[in-house]
C-alpha cells in the first residue's frame, strides 16, 4: 500500500529527490508560457497529478480543467488507499467517494456517497456543467454518472478488501484508535505512524491551479475516512470546507479529518481571509487556529492540512500537525514544500 503519508514518511523523500533533482525541482512542460500558472495539491506524492494538470496549462487548457485531469490520476491508482479505486471501504464494505470541483466563474458541482465510478470527479463536473444542481448524493449520482456513458465498475480492491476484513475482527469505530488496533493484528507496533494513518485513513487529494489568463480553478476527491459509517461525508465534496474558488482572491483546498474543516467552513475562510490582505500562508493558518481553538488540547491528536494561492500565483499552507506536505508546479518546475505547522514547535 503506497499512499501519500506513507510515501512520503517512509522514503523520506529519497524518491521524491530523484524525481525532481538536487534542487528540489523538476521539469515542468510549457515553460514559454507567459502570466504565472501555477499548480498546487495536497501531499508530496501527487507529483504526477500536477504534472498532468500542468500539461493541461501548458495546451492552454482553462485551470477548472486542469485539475479535473490532474485529480484523476490518484482517483485510477488503485495503491493510493484514500481517493477512487482502490479506496478502502466504510464499515459496511462498500467504497464510497465524494468529490467536487468549482471554476472561476463560481460555478461549482459535487457529489457524494457515489459508489462504482472510478472517475467521481468527471460526474461532479458534468453536475456543475449539465443540471440546474450543485450536489448529487448516492443512487441518484450514481444513476446519473450511468446516463453520461460512465462505466460501473467494482472499486473494492483485493488489498483493500483484506484490509477492511482485518478491521472486522474487532470493528472499533473510534477514529482516532483505529490504527492501534490494526497495527495490533498485524504486529508492527514498532512503526511510529502519525494520525492519521498512512495505512488505514483518508489523505484526499485537493488540488487548485492558477492557468495563463489568470483564472482559478480547483477539485477535490476522496474515498473518506476509512470504515465510516455508511453515509458519513466529510468536508472534500462540500463547497466552501474542502474547496472554495474565488477569481477576484483565490483558491484553498483540505486535507484530513474532515469534520474539523467543515465545522469552520474551511476553505471558504481562507479566502475570506486572503481578502483581508493575509498571505495565502497566514491565511491556512488562521483556518488551523480556528480548529485549534475549537478542539483545544484535543487538537494535537487531529490532522488538518490547507493549502491555498492568491491571484497573483503566490501559495502557501498549514497544518495542525507536522508532516503535511504539497507539491507545487510553476514555470520553474516541480517541487514538494513541507508546510508549517501549529506544533511545529
Amino acid at each position: 500500500m503506497l499512499n501519500s503519508r506513507k510515501f512520503i514518511q517512509f522514503t523520506g523523500f529519497t524518491g521524491l529527490a530523484t524525481l525532481l533533482g538536487k534542487e528540489g525541482w523538476s521539469n515542468a512542460p510549457g515553460a514559454g508560457l507567459k502570466g504565472k500558472p501555477i499548480v498546487i495539491s495536497t501531499w508530496g506524492s501527487n507529483v504526477r497529478a500536477n504534472s498532468e494538470a500542468w500539461t493541461q496549462l501548458a495546451a492552454g487548457k482553462p485551470a477548472i480543467d486542469a485539475v479535473v485531469a490532474g485529480v484523476q490520476i490518484p482517483e485510477a491508482d488503485p495503491r493510493d488507499n484514500s481517493v477512487g479505486f482502490g479506496g478502502l471501504p466504510d464499515r459496511d464494505g462498500h467504497v464510497t467517494l465524494d468529490s467536487c470541483v468549482m471554476d472561476h466563474k463560481g460555478r461549482c458541482g459535487a457529489v457524494m456517497a457515489l459508489e462504482h465510478i472510478m472517475h467521481p470527479v468527471l460526474v461532479a463536473k458534468a453536475v456543475m456543467e449539465q443540471t440546474p444542481h450543485v450536489q448529487l448524493v448516492g443512487e441518484g449520482a450514481l444513476r446519473f454518472a450511468l446516463s453520461l456513458g460512465m462505466k460501473k465498475e467494482n472499486l473494492l480492491t483485493p488489498e483493500s478488501e483484506k484490509i477492511w476484513k482485518d478491521w472486522l475482527k474487532n470493528s472499533r469505530y473510534d477514529p482516532m484508535d483505529t490504527l492501534k488496533e490494526f497495527e495490533k493484528a498485524n504486529k508492527k507496533e514498532s512503526e511510529p505512524y502519525p494520525w492519521p494513518s498512512p495505512v488505514l485513513n483518508h489523505d484526499t487529494i485537493g488540488m487548485v491551479a492558477l492557468d495563463n489568463e489568470g483564472n482559478l480553478g480547483g477539485a477535490c476527491t476522496t474515498s473518506g475516512m476509512a470504515f465510516k459509517m455508511n453515509g458519513r461525508v466529510g468536508d472534500s465534496p462540500i463547497i466552501g470546507a474542502g474547496l472554495f474558488v474565488d477569481n477576484e482572491v483565490g483558491a484553498a483546498s483540505a486535507t484530513g479529518v474532515g469534520e474539523e474543516v467543515v465545522k469552520v467552513c474551511g476553505a471558504h475562510t481562507i479566502i475570506e481571509s486572503m481578502r483581508r490582505g493575509l498571505t495565502p500562508e497566514a491565511a491556512c493558518r488562521e483556518a488551523i487556529r480556528r480548529i485549534v481553538k475549537n478542539k483545544g488540547a484535543e487538537a494535537k491528536n487531529v490532522q488538518v492540512g490547507f493549502l491555498a494561492i492568491n491571484n497573483k500565483g503566490q501559495h502557501g499552507g498549514f497544518a495542525i500537525n507536522k508532516n503535511f506536505t504539497y507539491a507545487v508546479t510553476t514555470k520553474e518546475g516541480t517541487k514538494v514544500v513541507t508546510a508549517k505547522s501549529w506544533y511545529d514547535k
